[in-house]
């Protein structure tokens, strides 16, 4: 008798409209041929969502090695511009339990993007939420207008194929190396996923930028970028979450 295979099941009876269907969506256009392995959704409906089940392992310096050059190649499969969402989806997407602005035309630079579609969103949301006053949103606002300027563009990068929420726990060591689970996909900067891994720690991951590097090398002073492309994820967790994340947030924007 065939044992069939261990099942995850992902419930929200909550679930806003395309929740689970966007998010399959995204592992879809996120298993690229000799890239990272995705977990593939098995069943999808509007209050969940079933995938294999993982069996997960401790994280080794050789399959950090592996998941830096399997980035690299998912990475590079592209996007047709910032803020595209994953292929066969045509509106906004989600991070965690908030909507992810998609932009369905074509944008070309990424500064422009992060600042109207990374950037504002979150902060008007955490403004009229009271989180925010009109100080701190100065703040926020010279760096997008710096950003809109093209201060941090890079012509050489294109747009890639960005899994979008890459924190470690989005990250399953398995026997046969990492699967990722859970994206918010869509075309933008690969520093950002690598910005992300680090976010609130990941083991091995000096290992899993090194291998990168080696793979795709990452352009000067991208190390000087990493808080940058934390901004959004700091916002993000700034709707959700509330007035304890706005002094990092701050400070980053300050910074740069």
């Amino acid at each position: 008798m065939t044992v069939p295979p261990a099942t995850f099941v992902k419930h929200r009876l909550d679930a806003p409209p395309g929740f689970f269907s966007v998010e399959a969506a995204g592992l879809r256009w996120l298993a690229v041929p000799a890239g990272v392995p995705v977990v593939p959704p098995l069943e999808v409906t509007a209050t969940s969502m079933t995938t294999p089940h993982l069996d997960t392992v401790p994280p080794t310096g050789a399959a950090a090695d592996e998941f830096g050059r399997l980035l690299a190649v998912t990475h590079d499969a592209g996007a047709r511009w910032y803020g595209v969402p994953p292929d066969g989806w045509d509106t906004d997407g989600f991070i965690g339990t908030i909507e992810l602005p998609h932009s369905l035309r074509p944008l070309d630079t990424w500064g422009a993007f992060y600042a109207n579609l990374r950037l504002r969103p979150y902060l008007r949301t955490a403004y009229d939420a009271g989180t925010l006053d009109t100080d701190h949103l100065k703040v926020f606002e010279r760096l997008c207008s710096k950003l809109e300027a093209g201060a941090y563009d890079d012509p050489s990068e294109r747009p890639s194929r960005l899994h979008g929420d890459l924190w470690s726990g989005n990250v399953v060591w398995c026997a046969d190396g990492v699967h990722l689970i859970d994206p918010a996909a869509h075309g933008g900067h690969r520093e950002t996923d690598l910005a992300m891994l680090g976010l609130f720690g990941m083991p091995q991951l000096e290992r899993v930028l090194r291998a990168y590097d080696e793979a795709h090398p990452l352009s000067n002073g991208w190390r000087d970028r990493v808080a940058l492309h934390r901004l959004h994820p700091l916002l993000t967790h700034l709707v959700m979450f509330g007035a304890a994340y706005l002094p990092r947030a701050l400070a980053v924007a300050h910074h740069y």
